[in-house]
């Protein structure tokens, strides 16, 4: 059964609406993971170590996906709420072609930023040859991989998110069967696994790109159309809080790989590398529901239904306080296994990996509520509110916590930063919720 944007969501509803978005980020992640594991296992630690220098720094270039995506649906699905149809597709073509545009650009920046930027992230030698082979290759996929970022927030305004799931598994699987022909069989290293991913990033942007260009029966149909300026900036700043936890994440995990290279070495490198490969797994379950919910949240607000924003924000809470209490509880548990995957072949490594999981999983408690916090005010065209939060989340919180803690606990202040900064980020998030409750009337 089809469910629309206008209806009335009850748990049921609201969980099968957004499951097929929670799905995709996780099978994303999944294939992220396996990706990992295949560098780790079958090119060496410094392969994986180069990766995981330079894999933020490339974040960075396509965090524009995320922004016109998550902020151009805000206001698409604003506009179909006020019944203006033909507008929204006006908008939805508008931000494709520039972001198409953009992505050329970024492709050329990107290449000749490559070498400098492994260089200033400490790669020497070996790991600097890596971090430009890697680096480079994928580069060339620029311009799919901001649009499969981009599409994952439009195929869900389309009220096609079961569409958006089925492109993830497709891309995920030929992710997998491509690392291991490249890798496995045909023995081309790094080289190999970065092909692999841009080849599926291909599929993930190019296959919606064809699909909305074609006749169809979503909402969203790519037409001829020009640039609003007003429509573009107001994208721009309601996905500005998206591009700044992007932005701030990749650097961020600089800042710790540059940390980790100071206390410990390559080695921490590596632990952290798969602390992230894990996380994005767990992150990804809030990330999938933020971006789910997202369209529901903007067509009500712009329909002025706010005994509906009422019940999604009312329900939104009570769903992520349970899951993230299940999911820290898993991260606990099996955090030896998980570091396994990647180096069972080092006992020392994996000792200090598995620890390194378990303090951070504390994290996972705090962290949904201010990923949803964030998007909910996205969602309600207020990407100023949005960008406070996530800015000091993903950033200022952070980078403070990552100079200060470890100079009071060593390496363990490392990994326990990021759940004293969420801590702090919640905080805000309440302060925001409660300060902007009459002007929405989500309360």
């Amino acid at each position: 059964m089809k469910i629309e944007l206008s209806e009335h969501f009850t748990y049921e509803k609201l969980i099968k609406f957004t499951i097929p978005t929670i799905v995709m980020m996780i099978f994303t992640s999944i294939y992220g993971v396996v990706d990992g594991i295949f560098i780790s296992n079958l090119v060496g630690s410094n392969s994986f170590a180069a990766v995981n220098l330079i894999m933020p720094a490339l974040m960075i270039f396509g965090s524009i996906g995320f922004m016109i995506g998550v902020g151009g649906s805000a206001l698409v699905s604003k506009t179909i709420g006020e019944g203006d149809l033909k507008k929204a597709n006006r908008y939805f073509s508008m931000l494709i072609y520039l972001l198409i545009i953009l992505g050329l650009i970024l492709t050329i920046l990107a290449v000749v930023m490559v070498k400098p930027i492994s260089k200033l992230l400490g790669a020497e030698g070996e790991i600097l040859q890596e971090c430009i082979t890697y680096g480079t290759v994928l580069i060339a996929f620029l311009i799919p991989f901001v649009l499969q970022n981009c599409f994952q927030s439009f195929l869900i305004v389309a009220e096609k998110p079961t569409f958006g799931l089925v492109i993830s598994i497709i891309t995920g699987i030929s992710n997998m069967i491509l690392d291991w022909l490249f890798m496995y069989v045909l023995k081309l290293g790094i080289f190999g696994a970065a092909l692999a991913t841009g080849i599926s990033q291909t599929i993930g942007g190019i296959v919606p790109l064809i699909y909305f260009i074609r006749p169809n029966k979503s909402k969203l149909k790519l037409v001829k159309t020009k640039i609003e300026l007003k429509a573009v900036l107001q994208s721009c700043v309601n996905g500005s809080s998206e591009m700044l936890t992007n932005l701030s994440l990749s650097l961020v995990n600089m800042l710790y790989n540059m940390q980790l290279m100071k206390y410990i070495g390559a080695d921490g490198v590596v632990a952290y590398g798969i602390i992230m490969y894990v996380g994005f797994i767990f992150i990804g379950t809030y990330v999938g529901y933020a971006i789910g919910t997202a369209p529901i949240i903007g067509y009500h607000y712009g329909a002025g239904n706010t005994d509906e924003l009422k019940n999604l924000l009312k329900k939104s809470i009570k769903l992520i306080g349970i899951t993230s209490l299940i999911m820290t509880i898993i991260s606990e548990i099996t955090s030896k296994i998980l570091a396994a995957i990647f180096v069972s072949y080092n006992v020392e490594l994996l000792n200090m990996t598995a620890n390194a999981i378990r303090i951070f999983s504390i994290s996972y408690l705090i962290s949904g509520f201010n990923i949803f916090s964030s998007s909910f005010f996205t969602a309600l065209n207020n990407g100023i509110v949005s960008a406070a939060i996530s800015f000091l989340r993903t950033l200022l919180f952070q980078v403070a916590m990552i100079l200060i803690l470890p100079a009071i606990w060593g390496v363990n202040g490392i990994w326990i930063a990021v759940t004293v900064a969420e801590l702090l980020a919640l905080i805000v998030s309440i302060i925001f919720l409660y300060i902007n409750r009459k002007k929405y009337q989500y309360i």
